[in-house]
Order: C-alpha cells, then sequence, then structure tokens
C-alpha cells in the first residue's frame, strides 16, 4: 500500500472526500464539478491502487466501509494542508492581475453586481473574475470564494469582513397592476389586494408577524423562492410584493408604496479570508465592490 498512496493523484483524495462528506456520487460530481462518471472513475481507481474496499452501497446512496472511515481523518488532514498551502501561496502574490472569485445572493449578482464588474474590468482588464451566483454560504476558508458578500455577518476565525451599511426594504407593485386594481391607503389595505410572496422561504410571513400582522402563506397569490423571479414577477404585475429600494427605485416600471411604513433592514457585508485580503488583485477587487455597494445602503 505504501507504493500506491506515493503515486495517488490528488484528485483521486478529493473525490473520496466529496463521496465521504456527500454520500453520493451524483453530489460529489456536483459539488467538484465533475460529471458522475468521472467521479465512479476515480473511487475506483483509488480503491484499486490501496487494494481496499472504501465505500458499501446503501439503499439511499454510499456508506463508509471500516478502512474508508479510517482513512477519512488523514484524508482530511491532506486536504487541510493543501488548502493552507493554497492561501499563503495566494496572499503572497503582488501582481495586480489573475482570477479573483466573488460569491452574493443570486439577487445581489444579477441585480447589483453587473456595472461594478463591468466598471473593474474596464480599469482592470489583467483581472478576471468568477461571479459565484448562489443563495448558499460557499466556504471562504476552503478558497470556494475569495471575496463573499453577504446578508449577514460572518463569524467564522480568520475571515476580516466590513460592515458596508443596511439595505433599505420597500413596497413596491407594478404601474400596469396598480392602474388596473387601484393603489393601497395604507399598509392594512394591502391584504386587500394581490401579493407576491416566498414558497418555502418564510421569511416575509416571519417579518411580518414581527410588525403584529398574522400573515399566512395563502395570502400571497403568487409565490416563488428565487429572489430574481420573485422581482421580476412584481415587476411584471403579479402583484405587491417588496424589493430592496436601491433596485425597485431604479426600474420606473413600478411604484414604491406606503414608504412611511417601517420594514426591516438587510445589512450588508463583505468578507474575505485574512490570508488573501491584502492580495493586491483581491484587495482591489474588494475596494471596488465597497465603492460600489456602498451609494445602495444607509
Amino acid at each position: 500500500m505504501d507504493a500506491a498512496l506515493s503515486k495517488l493523484d490528488w484528485s483521486l483524495i478529493q473525490s473520496f472526500l466529496a463521496v465521504a462528506e456527500t454520500g453520493s456520487l451524483s453530489r460529489a460530481a456536483q459539488q467538484l464539478g465533475v460529471s458522475q462518471p468521472t467521479v465512479g472513475r476515480q473511487i475506483r481507481q483509488i480503491e484499486g491502487d490501496l487494494d481496499v474496499s472504501l465505500f458499501s452501497r446503501q439503499p439511499r446512496g454510499l456508506s463508509l466501509t471500516d478502512t474508508g472511515s479510517a482513512l477519512l481523518p488523514h484524508a482530511r488532514i491532506m486536504a487541510d494542508g493543501l488548502r493552507a498551502l493554497s492561501l499563503t501561496a495566494a496572499g503572497h502574490s503582488q501582481k495586480l492581475s489573475g482570477p479573483v472569485r466573488i460569491t452574493a445572493s443570486v439577487f445581489t449578482a444579477q441585480y447589483q453586481l453587473p456595472p461594478i464588474l463591468a466598471q473593474l474590468r474596464a480599469e482592470e482588464p489583467e483581472i478576471t473574475i468568477d461571479l459565484v451566483a448562489s443563495d448558499r454560504s460557499e466556504n471562504l476558508l476552503y478558497r470556494e470564494a475569495d471575496i463573499a458578500v453577504r446578508m449577514y455577518e460572518p463569524t467564522q476565525l480568520d475571515i476580516i469582513t466590513r460592515h458596508l451599511g443596511n439595505l433599505e426594504l420597500g413596497i413596491y407593485a407594478a404601474t400596469s397592476f396598480l392602474d388596473r386594481v387601484g393603489r393601497p391607503s395604507g399598509f392594512d389595505d394591502l391584504f386587500q389586494f394581490d401579493l407576491v410572496g416566498y414558497d418555502q422561504n418564510d421569511d416575509i410571513l416571519r417579518g411580518m408577524r414581527d410588525t403584529g400582522v398574522a400573515a399566512q402563506r395563502d395570502w400571497f397569490t403568487t409565490r416563488c423562492d428565487h429572489h430574481a423571479a420573485y422581482w421580476e414577477l412584481v415587476r411584471a404585475g403579479c402583484g405587491i410584493g417588496f424589493a430592496q429600494v436601491c433596485i425597485g427605485d431604479a426600474h420606473p416600471e413600478v411604484e414604491r408604496l406606503i414608504p412611511e411604513f417601517p420594514l426591516p433592514h438587510l445589512p450588508l457585508w463583505l468578507a474575505a479570508h485574512e490570508a488573501v485580503r491584502s492580495t493586491p488583485r483581491i484587495k482591489r477587487v474588494w475596494d471596488a465592490l465597497a465603492s460600489g455597494l456602498l451609494p445602495s445602503v444607509s
């Protein structure tokens, strides 16, 4: 086994870890950004090289054998060492060029970041951008992203953060919708109109209940959890909904309603691993994001 270990490729270890953590070839492939047959082939290869069985098939996926469980901590140590090496090397790069990976919510990535990134690309053509539009939290410690734009305060150790401010929320509806059905005279009057809400996400319901309104899911006649699609439903005239004021006010086909009614604010944070935060290209993108997003917050 010692000779086999010396020949192991890192991609095989990555696949072993991904399958061990997800319990599925398909989910591991999605996590790694490769095909399921590739992951299956790599698992068979590492098992053949080591002459062991790492996984057993279960009705709902794959589970580690005793041998696989014994090897897992060592594989994780290897992964942690490689990530530390990558972070250290990235933190010492002095070039104002190269890739920077940014993660942000789908809504932020679609409606707020494109003009900021377009200006940055015009000013810094040697910096390339990977934008990960995702509502899950990419792990900065594992270099899934270099910079994160968050709607909450990151609390992981070794992460540098900056609170840019708070995003104001407003109540909006398409002018075409309001011209057809009329305009509410106050907050309580909203519930006489078609409302656009979330499907499985209960943020709007909880927010309303915090104000003393016993909102129910069936009050909302159109529902969608995808935030960008949600906003497009409001813009198209499906009903009254909610949006960030910086976005809503930029669309002339919608009107803001009852601006005096107090709604909660969304905090806006930047975050990056401390090992790479001062790298010139990452610092440059961080500063561009900060300056571009600051006009949106209060």
